[in-house]
């Protein structure tokens, strides 16, 4: 049963996952019938309500959107952090589990996956035929010798010395504190460090997961920054190729083809980049066509 809290913006509610386990999510419901529901799946370490700005805009140009957390995240981190005890696959099927709620909200209307760097790299997870389009934003492969220069230099001491440490006296990554990403469960931390470490990231422990990209035929558009300071080209490129059965949209652009000093790993969905949104998000939006 979904509890719904009202809110000014949105409504505040909680839905099930598969093992029962309440998520809490956000819905943001536009004047008049919905063009069509937005899932935005958020990136790691990244709260839902850093997409509220990003959701509220989409509700303003009549798309329904779903935001939500992770379990042990955000608004669903139910007691302390360290006795979380769920792993990035779990995260994953938390992911499947919003596009159900989302998919069976959306009542027949067109369905959006609109994944954020780890939100573009687990849809293989979900099934991926109730989504009508897809967007993914900064998303590659974690693979550590893909990453920037900077982020190459920092992985290995950031993989093998930091994060055990920290996690030995805290009982969880305290990501906030380090100013490294943000807080992250134990065991969330510990499967990503594996897959960052393999050559095929995730496919490194779960070889079968690439069956499951090669299945994914929803359309899809890509969109990356040069001056992402964790996804190089060739991170943004390793995961499109996985999705050999898409023909995806590629899109790649430097700052200054943007007008801006800087977008980074995290800048697309901050507040100012509004008529970015106008023009790169809302051509892939799937959407119900009037008769």
């Amino acid at each position: 049963m979904t509890n719904v809290i009202e809110h000014q913006l949105w409504d505040a509610f909680t839905f099930p996952a598969d093992d029962g386990y309440e998520l809490h999510g956000r819905w943001f419901e536009p004047n008049g019938e919905a063009r069509g529901v937005i899932l935005v799946v958020p990136a790691m370490a990244t709260p839902a309500a850093y997409y509220a700005t990003f959701a509220s805009w989409l509700r303003d140009r009549g798309f329904a959107v779903m935001t939500f957390d992770y379990r042990g995240h955000g608004e669903s981190l139910d007691g302390p952090m360290r006795q979380v005890r769920s792993d990035l696959v779990r995260w994953a099927l938390d992911a499947r589990d919003a596009l159900d709620h989302a998919h069976v909200r959306a009542g027949g209307r067109p369905v959006t996956w609109l994944g954020h760097s780890l939100g573009g790299q687990v849809l293989p997870f979900a099934d991926h035929t109730k989504a009508d389009r897809t967007i993914s934003v900064a998303a590659g492969s974690g693979y550590w010798r893909h990453n920037t220069p900077r982020a190459r230099r920092l992985a290995p001491l950031l993989w093998k010395v930091i994060a055990p440490s920290a996690m030995a006296v805290t009982g969880y990554f305290p990501g906030g504190r380090l100013r490294i990403l943000g807080d992250l469960p134990a065991n969330v931390m510990r499967q990503w460090s594996r897959w960052c470490m393999h050559p095929d990231y995730l496919l490194g422990e779960l070889p079968e997961m690439r069956e499951r990209f090669a299945e994914v035929e929803t359309p899809m558009a890509s969109i990356s920054f040069t001056d992402d300071e964790l996804m190089s080209a060739t991170s943004i490129s390793t995961l499109d190729g996985l999705y050999t059965s898409v023909d995806t949209t590629r899109m790649r652009f430097t700052p200054q083809q943007l007008g801006v000093d800087r977008m980074g790993h995290f800048g697309f969905f901050r507040h100012n980049q509004v008529d970015l949104w106008d023009e790169l998000v809302l051509p892939h939006l799937a959407e119900q066509r009037s008769s």
